[in-house]
């Protein structure tokens, strides 16, 4: 059934206005799981479901090169990003993240490395103040993944390259002061990366063997050509950027076990497979990608939904992460969704659908998973007091946060009870 509306009026106001409810209202509005809008001033076609992401990930229908908005590129992915290219020239560039974020051992060692600098940092927490949990783990997955990559960064420099790095991803969905901090975010970083690269190509500084760094330096393109620094550093910050999103997570986690204590006990055990299927539930319940879009390749149908070559296709991340025929009780947080299964490709899609070797789903997904489901043991492990304050989560913020970035106080981190974090 198609939104009669869809077509002719532009419903860009109202995805500003609704956020990550639009397309899941507008879906829903048009009574099925594909309906046609206006967006920005084009025709687009909203659509969900594993089929809907079935769909999109096939590059015979939907490309991305072009759909991106500049805004997009000049906050979130950088220009020339790997997000922008599709066919043999993205999976090229894809196989570079492929190998370095999928890879257990690397994994592993990603995750240590920001478990100690998280112990660094809770451990100078205990003096009564109050602790931002946000920033605290946006610190720490700063510093982290920069000694995973192999960049140098001082102790002095965590601070600002972790706000530039969370910046990058709070302002790229608004045109307001937020999007303008991390546009100046992201010239200080590209500009500062780039040195590095080119610094590393000069021989003045040495990449650690296997590091990001050193593969990134060497990288080139499919013609044989080292990228050329800017482009280098640009992909450097598609590695460790997405990784400090990951203190959106964190937050989302803290915020789930205040509300749901009983989980608490069972992240203490150390059950692994319990905190994976925690961390799948987090990515599931709680919003951060609205949508991702693409082009039509050519003309074509969907569900008897025309869709003319060259227009926008949105697929709804938020809406089908809730959708009750694929899970019931949708808005329960419930981690047994997972225990003992792995998650469908087409079906749980917060950073993207489809295979990430072969499509646009994400590649740092299993860094995200691994880090998360450490972080709700970590949290589940600490006696703390939660104040006060305003945990409201708004749909309407793109993306969004607990208001309050979730703050404690009297953390400790040691005797840990089985009540701890139970307080307030």
């Amino acid at each position: 059934m198609t939104d009669q509306r869809g077509p002719h009026l532009d419903d860009t106001l109202a995805a500003m206005l609704n956020g990550y409810a639009w397309l899941p209202g507008l879906l829903r509005r048009g009574g099925g799981y594909a309906v046609q809008t206006r967006v920005l001033g084009q025709r687009a076609l909203a659509l969900r479901g594993p089929d809907a992401v079935r769909f999109f990930y096939d590059e015979r229908h939907v490309c991305r090169h072009t759909a991106i908005p500049e805004p997009v590129q000049g906050t979130l992915f950088g220009h020339r990003a790997v997000h922008t290219l599709d066919g043999g020239d993205h999976r090229h560039r894809k196989a570079l993240f492929l190998s370095l974020l999928t890879d257990p051992r690397r994994v592993a060692a990603l995750v240590d490395q920001v478990g100690a600098a998280w112990n660094d940092a809770i451990a100078t927490s205990g003096d009564g103040r109050p602790v931002v949990l946000f920033d605290v783990a946006s610190h720490a997955i700063t510093k982290g993944v920069c000694g995973w990559a192999g960049i140098p960064l001082g102790d002095a420099a965590v601070g600002p390259v972790a706000r530039d790095l969370t910046a990058l991803v709070d302002g790229f969905a608004t045109l307001g002061p937020r999007h303008w901090r991390a546009r100046r975010a992201r010239g200080r970083r590209e500009d500062w990366l780039a040195g590095l690269v080119q610094q590393v190509r000069a021989g003045a500084v040495t990449a650690s063997a296997g590091s990001a760094l050193e593969a990134v330096a060497g990288h080139r393109h499919r013609d044989g050509q080292l990228v050329d620094p800017k482009l280098a550093a640009v992909e450097l910050l598609n590695i460790i950027r997405p990784t400090v999103a990951v203190s959106w997570f964190v937050a989302f986690t803290a915020h789930a076990l205040h509300r749901w204590p009983e989980h608490r006990d069972h992240l203490r055990t150390g059950d692994s497979g319990y905190a994976v299927a925690f961390a799948h539930e987090v990515r599931r319940f709680y919003p951060f990608a609205p949508f991702v879009g693409g082009r039509a390749v050519t003309d074509l149908t969907w569900q008897g939904q025309h869709v003319p070559a060259g227009s926008l296709v949105l697929l709804d991340i938020y809406g089908q992460n809730h959708d009750p025929a694929l899970w019931p009780d949708p808005y329960r947080f419930d981690p047994r969704r997972f225990v003992g299964r792995t998650p469908d490709p087409y079906e749980l899609i917060p950073q993207g659908g489809a295979d990430p070797g072969t499509g646009h789903r994400c590649p740092g997904e299993d860094v995200t998973v691994a880090l998360l489901a450490a972080f709700a043991g970590w949290l589940a492990r600490l006696d703390y007091t939660v104040p006060e304050q305003d945990l409201t989560i708004s749909l309407r913020r793109i993306p969004t946060l607990p208001r309050s970035r979730f703050v404690v106080t009297d953390v400790c981190v040691t005797g840990a009870s089985p009540t701890s974090g139970r307080k307030g």
